[in-house]
């Protein structure tokens, strides 16, 4: 007579399909990994950029993405950053505060082969105070998207003018509440940043920026 399963193992093997099935993905819509599926873990306050908005920004981005050193500030799932690296990008640094999610940044990254990502775990405003100006590799793009209803965009912004992270002319995209009207240059942005581009998608503010040569 055969002996009845473990209903521990079962349960255990249950858990662990469920805990797959809430792991989602992101897509990457352009470039040398077109098509790729990333795997993206249901981290608390974790919303990756539709792909609606993000083929939107890289439309805004297409003329200057190519050998540009990006930073990817609030990184979440990488759904900026390694699309910036996928369209050609010299270097993207990755920031994600989540120790799940900068895990799994790391594994997408590896998955990838690409050695030109930098995951970094860290408070990205901590991060960014820390770092020192470098004339050989200011970052050319700068991508902005932070948990809402923190004002984390606008001291973000305001570090990477105070501690000169930007090059010359750099681009600096900016996703945020859609009610967050008051966000402008000289009001919560820094006053050398020019509103180039903006659209609104159900309750997604998104903005590209160029900051003056």
């Amino acid at each position: 007579m055969k002996k009845p399963k473990n209903r521990r193992v079962n349960q255990t093997k249950r858990t662990n399909h469920q805990a797959q099935n809430a792991i989602g993905h992101i897509r990457i819509i352009a470039g040398a990994w077109r098509g790729r599926k990333l795997p993206v873990h249901d981290v608390v306050g974790l919303r990756p950029t539709t792909d609606r908005v993000k083929e939107t920004v890289f439309n805004w981005l297409m003329n200057s993405i190519r050998f540009s050193h990006c930073l990817d500030c609030f990184a979440g799932a990488g759904a900026l950053g390694f699309e910036a690296l996928s369209r050609g990008a010299q270097t993207v640094t990755l920031i994600e505060k989540d120790s799940q999610a900068a895990a799994q940044l790391k594994t997408n990254a590896t998955t990838l082969n690409a050695q030109n990502a930098n995951v970094v775990q860290a408070d990205s405003l901590v991060y960014l105070r820390q770092r020192t100006f470098d004339s050989e590799n200011p970052y050319d793009i700068v991508f902005i998207d932070p948990p809402f209803g923190l004002g984390l965009a606008e001291k973000a912004s305001q570090l990477l003018e105070e501690q000169q992270l930007l090059a010359p002319g750099a681009l600096i995209y900016v996703e945020v509440e859609s009610e967050l009207t008051r966000l402008k240059p000289g009001a919560g942005l820094p006053a050398n940043w020019q509103l180039l581009k903006q659209k609104t998608a159900g309750q997604v503010s998104f903005s590209l920026y160029q900051r003056d040569a």
